[in-house]
């Protein structure tokens, strides 16, 4: 499959959590029953902690994880451009990136291929779980210093309590940047009672220039 293809739902193998597992709402549990999901408050308000993510509404899913990508991932000026519990894909410029000798950062592409990896790691957890990075490793094959590089994260493994993904990071010539191996454990409690920052709307903000 090429870096441009779209991929698809692949039918669950072994224990991965099937696609209907994920058909509901990826969001904390409500506090006030320790098995429920809410798909907001009961009165009404905004509820930054709930994400609405249907697998099969792939518009929506890219709302979703683009939402929440996190501080990091704004500021470094990721986009997730398809996300799905097989694949997952984002775009960071080189620019604002770079080490002092104006190359892209080695940390930034670990940075990219955690975040993609980790995404793709939450949409197999299910909605009431969560994914964290226990382990990942980089090979750094070539330089880049201007342009965009692309990130691909692809499923290796999945079962109820492991997520792995192989991630490539190519250069505008699509030619080999990064490679790297991220494994997630998957969770029944969510980290820090489910507060992640919300995005800003603007990729760019907060970012060094």
């Amino acid at each position: 499959m090429t870096d441009s293809q779209t991929s698809r739902s692949a039918p669950p193998s072994g224990t991965a959590p099937s696609p209907s597992a994920l058909s509901h709402t990826v969001t904390t549990p409500d506090r006030g029953s320790a098995d429920s999901t809410r798909h907001g408050p009961a009165d009404g308000s905004t509820d930054d902690h709930v994400i609405i993510a249907d697998p099969s509404d792939r518009v929506a899913v890219l709302a979703a994880v683009n939402a929440r990508r996190g501080e990091l991932a704004e500021r470094m000026g990721l986009t997730i451009v398809e996300a799905s519990a097989e694949r997952v894909v984002a775009t960071m410029p080189v620019a604002g990136n770079r080490q002092p000798y104006g190359l892209l950062h080695g940390g930034a592409s670990v940075v990219l291929a955690e975040t993609i990896g980790s995404i793709g790691a939450m949409l197999n957890a299910g909605p009431t779980r969560a994914a964290v990075g226990i382990e990942i490793n980089a090979t750094h094959h070539r330089a880049a210093s201007a342009g965009t590089v692309t990130g691909v994260a692809t499923r290796a493994h999945a079962s109820r309590a492991l997520a792995t993904f192989d991630i490539r990071i190519t250069d505008d010539s699509g030619r080999l940047v990064c490679t790297s191996r991220l494994t997630c454990m998957l969770r029944d409690r969510i980290p820090a009672d489910g507060s992640v920052p919300a995005s800003t709307g603007n990729g760019d903000s907060g970012r060094r220039q």
